[in-house]
């Protein structure tokens, strides 16, 4: 064959225009949010198409709700119930001529137990039995936060406390500890979860299948007058949980009810955590699933309150107030208008325990509720 001659390679001069890296990557980096941005705001067609529309046409509204409830819990992560004995561990922590303070655990798995503080008036009959509020502590707390009544510790500011109050006023508490405490270390336990299709919520809500029996079995507690309060991340888990676990006979959302999806995901707030460290929030696909509305109507009939700060840093109200508007016009449907409820109060992110006592109070401490 014939020989052929060699290619020639022109020589590089200074002048040659080389594509520039950083601004091909910030290019790309801008079509990536330009795409996620577009689908977060068609995420609420899908929503109303797949959550909204059936629910309204549906002739068997608990049916459907069902249904709904476990794609909730796969979305979330399920995990099999707890099937272990209580094997209650119990001391005192502290005593006065109105309450008893217990530290308390439970098993919930091998190796895997429950940890909370239970608070019990010393006014109960032996026949008696007395409604229960399940308080919940928010991000890095303790159970100690919930019940603190000393007004000098900060976290009095910012829990009031709330299980004591309540047990001054008849009420059994529970201040369960849930596992979203240790900076990096529970947020990788997130990650390590997720490629199982699981996450933090899936051991959490299994806690509570297991905290609220063991409740029920208490001998002083009325099994029908369980309910939730919670606050920040406690107030995420007064979204999930009672919409999985229908023996909790009420929720209180204290200081995270949001546009919850565009808080995730938003790069136009900066409350958004796309701008914070807590890289765990993401949650697979919920933007065309289950939003905060959603997740709430899967708590309805059941009364649902929400407590709403207005300096509260975690949003702004028009994103609350809008995404209430939707829960408010199902119990609306329903025709139980006054199972749900809104509260605004003149602080930032903390318990405001003014209306919310008022609630807890009618549909739990009254029997014929």
């Amino acid at each position: 064959p014939e020989a052929t001659s060699e290619l020639e390679i022109p020589k590089l001069t200074d002048d040659h225009p080389w594509v520039d890296p950083l601004d091909r990557q910030q290019k790309i980096v801008r079509g990536m949010q330009s795409h996620v941005q577009d689908i977060l705001q068609r995420c609420e067609i899908a929503r109303d198409s797949t959550f909204w529309k059936p629910l309204a046409s549906s002739a068997d509204l608990v049916g459907t709700k069902s249904v709904f409830r476990d794609q909730l819990s796969h979305q979330l992560g399920s995990l099999d119930l707890p099937k272990l004995p209580f094997n209650t561990k119990a001391r005192i922590l502290k005593e006065t001529a109105a309450w008893t303070r217990y530290e308390v655990t439970i098993d919930v798995w091998p190796g895997v137990f429950s940890w909370g503080i239970l608070v019990v008036p010393k006014n109960i009959d032996s026949h008696e039995r007395r409604p229960v509020v399940v308080c919940q502590h928010g991000l890095e707390g303790l159970p100690m936060d919930m019940v603190t009544i000393d007004t000098a510790s900060a976290k009095y500011q910012t829990y009031q406390g709330l299980a004591t109050r309540l047990a001054e006023r008849g009420y059994v508490t529970f201040s369960p500890h849930n596992p979203y405490r240790g900076e990096d270390k529970f947020r990788v336990l997130q990650r390590l979860a997720n490629p199982l299709g699981l996450s933090l919520f899936s051991i959490i809500t299994s806690q509570h299948h297991q905290m609220i029996e063991w409740l029920k079995s208490l001998s002083f507690v009325d099994a029908k007058r369980i309910g939730f309060y919670g606050l920040s991340y406690g107030g995420k888990t007064a979204m999930r949980v009672p919409a999985l676990i229908e023996d909790y006979a009420l929720s209180i959302c204290s200081g995270d009810f949001n546009e919850w999806v565009k808080k995730n995901a938003s790069v136009d707030y900066a409350f958004s955590y796309m701008f914070h460290g807590e890289y765990e929030m993401p949650e697979w696909n919920l933007g065309h699933t289950f939003n905060y509305a959603e997740m709430a109507a899967l708590i309805a009939p059941r009364p649902f309150m929400v407590e709403r700060g207005h300096h509260d840093g975690v949003g702004i109200d028009e994103w609350v107030a809008y995404e209430y508007a939707k829960v408010k016009r199902h119990y609306q449907q329903l025709g139980i208008p006054d199972k749900c409820w809104i509260e605004y109060f003149n602080h930032g992110h903390r318990i405001n325990a003014v209306g919310t006592i008022k609630v807890l109070d009618q549909y739990l401490m009254q029997k014929d509720n």
